[in-house]
């Protein structure tokens, strides 16, 4: 086949999926565009480790270009999605280009959903990016600062308080950190505060923390939090978030930081396709991944929903991702060596192998869940690390991590307390 003739494959999204579809069709008969609206691929398991202080932007991320080997068959474009096309079988950009295509793999991800609640956007933070990451780890230890040069008792409480809502993995691991940060890391740093007795408030809505973990896991999760030091509020959905302040039935908390964990929901272009979708917007893709009446077009991680073949829904985790992107460019690339049209060889269904679960709590704190095997404190805590350690990109990223892991394990430090981006009329 020539170069001329050369199927061309799109790729949205150079996340878990994405990256890993490209990496399967780099020796593939076919022209490939990766397109994201940012230059590098980002670990996003580790971010809430930027947001504490405990690693810098470049640990938990790779330039896209340094990640793909150069070949001629690949092309990066740092571009926005703005509208795709299906029937047209095109792709329109934010700098005015417009790529057509003949597969379409869409990895966009998602973005932090606030329950019809978009307002409270504006009173919180969400940790979905880089900039979201280095804003929370901003504020938080700017507040500490501010603290330090008030004399209102009041108002220093108010700024050592951090509430985290959303008891999932996202919100327990950031909990466990901030106290940790408090009491640990900047413990003895300031002579008119005292940070050990900085608030961390977990609210969730749901009667347990962690409640995709089979019991006894959450349980021993709470119990960990409790121990840290984390104030965790169960049967607690929000009411209302204005500024600096979190309003539950029965009680009003005064916070300085506000940190939204508490859902996610597929990005606003999900709704312009004309596809069924579910209630967070994910497309209801049919079983092999494509999207129903486009087998040419297909989507993958965060943005989709389906369910496995046991009748189980797919979860929005890295691994999912990764086999999704796997298996697309598999049944791409088998198309195209039998010279077949998109939908005209019968697909294999995408069948998800779940690897476990895990959340790590704080020091030595974590708990793991594989199949019938459940484990809590040190040796999960372990695994926790080599498993983080093993998924993340780039080898000079994971001894950069390693040894700031190990850093802050000896020395009850972190190397990433740097504030930077304030200006006098900029504080945030």
């Amino acid at each position: 086949m020539s170069q001329s003739t050369k199927k061309h494959v799109v790729i949205l999204g150079a996340g878990f999926g994405g990256l890993n579809a490209a990496k399967q069709l780099l020796k593939a008969d076919c022209q490939v565009t990766l397109v994201d609206r940012n230059n590098h691929h980002l670990f996003q398991p580790l971010l809430y480790q930027v947001a504490t202080a405990q690693l810098s932007t470049p640990d938990i991320a790779k330039s896209i270009r340094s990640t793909l080997p150069m070949n001629k068959n690949v092309n990066v474009l740092m571009d926005e999605v703005m509208g795709i096309e299906l029937d047209k079988k095109s792709v329109q950009l934010a700098s005015g280009n417009h790529l057509n295509y003949d597969y379409l793999i869409i990895g966009l991800g998602a973005v932090s959903g606030y329950f019809g609640n978009n307002h409270w956007a504006e009173h919180c933070i969400g940790l979905k990016s880089l900039e979201e990451a280095v804003r929370i780890r901003r504020r938080v230890l700017h507040a500490y600062e501010k603290a330090e040069v008030s004399n209102n008792p009041e108002e220093q409480k108010k700024l050592m308080t951090t509430v985290v809502v959303g008891g999932g993995p996202t919100g327990v691991e950031m909990s466990g950190s901030l106290i940790e940060l408090a009491r640990q890391v900047l413990k003895g740093a300031y002579h008119n505060i005292d940070p050990s007795k900085g608030r961390v408030i977990l609210i969730e809505a749901a009667p347990k923390v962690l409640g995709t973990f089979a019991d006894p896991l959450p349980q021993r999760a709470l119990e960990a939090l409790e121990e840290l030091g984390v104030e965790v509020k169960l049967n607690s959905p929000v009411q209302n978030i204005t500024a600096n302040t979190v309003e539950l039935k029965d009680e009003t908390i005064h916070a300085e930081n506000i940190i939204w964990a508490a859902g996610v929901q597929a990005p606003q272009i999900t709704q312009t396709l004309g596809l069924p979708t579910s209630r967070g917007g994910q497309i209801l893709v049919e079983k092999d991944c494509s999207l129903p009446n486009h087998p040419e077009a297909f989507a993958i991680g965060d943005i989709v929903s389906m369910k496995d073949a046991a009748g189980k829904p797919v979860p929005g985790v890295s691994p999912a991702a990764i086999q999704m992107g796997k298996h697309v460019a598999k049944l791409i690339q088998t198309e195209l060596k039998l010279n077949k049209s998109a939908g005209e060889v019968k697909r294999p269904r995408f069948a998800y192998f779940d690897k476990g679960s895990m959340a790590t709590i704080g020091r030595s704190k974590a708990i793991a869940s594989f199949s019938i095997f459940k484990m809590t404190g040190i040796i999960a805590w372990l695994m926790w690390l080599f498993i983080h350690l093993l998924y993340l990109v780039g080898f000079k990223n994971k001894i950069s991590v390693l040894l700031q892991w190990f850093y802050a394990y000896v020395n009850f430090q972190r190397g990433a307390r740097i504030i930077s981006g304030l200006t006098h009329k900029n504080q945030n």
